[in-house]
């Protein structure tokens, strides 16, 4: 069993006797995919890997531009991974969010910079109290005019950044993103006692605070 599972698992175990029932983490229907809302006229597409996409979900939401979240899988090479396989670390994939956004709104150049300080760059292969290559930060760029904004930013980043460790997020083309299931889907709307402690104990706004200080994206 992976990190994620196992904390996520104890989390909701913990708030079981307290809230009845177990409809967070382990799901009604695991084995169902949720459907990716197709871009319309007029939107564009931005997938980023950031840890929990639970949390990654919770913070694009709020950005103004954003049409849709949805949390899935990319990056690996099975098609079709179940939420189990990709936290068995069995598939290559990561956790990440495919965002519908209206670029007359939020440029694709905003969400990148939104992006960075909402994620830790500077670990290899985890995200706060999750372990493991699903749990690597990452932009999938959707074509190579978001490679090159992508890349640019990083570049930049690097330069200004308020910490002095390394950024290790991978900037890359990103292949197809397999939509994660259901009960994935808006957690935190869904479930917001559990999600808020899943979140609050993983330690990650705490973590975003120590290395963005007042950058750190807001939650």
């Amino acid at each position: 069993m992976s990190t994620v599972q196992k904390a996520r698992r104890l989390f909701a175990a913990t708030l079981l006797f307290a809230f009845g029932g177990w409809a967070g983490a382990q799901g009604p229907t695991p084995t169902a995919p949720a459907q990716a809302p197709a871009a319309a006229a007029g939107t564009q597409k931005a997938v980023f890997a950031g840890g929990c996409f639970w949390c990654v979900e919770s913070d694009f939401d709020k950005v103004d531009g954003v049409l849709s979240t949805t949390s899935g899988y990319t990056g690996g090479n099975t098609p079709n991974p179940t939420y189990e396989q990709v936290s068995g670390k069995h598939t290559g994939h990561a956790e990440a969010v495919e965002i519908v956004f209206d670029p007359k709104k939020v440029s694709y150049e905003k969400l990148v910079e939104h992006f960075w300080r909402t994620i830790d760059p500077t670990t290899k292969d985890r995200q706060f109290c999750d372990g493991g290559s699903p749990y690597r930060t990452a932009i999938f760029a959707q074509d190579a005019a978001q490679l090159r904004i992508a890349q640019a930013s990083k570049v930049a980043l690097d330069k200004a950044k308020p910490f002095k460790e390394p950024i290790v997020t991978e900037v890359l083309m990103g292949g197809p993103f397999y939509a994660a299931e259901d009960y994935h889907q808006d957690y935190y709307k869904k479930n917001p006692v559990r999600y808020n402690y899943y979140r609050l104990s993983c330690g990650r706004d705490a973590r975003l605070k120590e290395l963005w200080g007042s950058q750190a994206a807001s939650h």
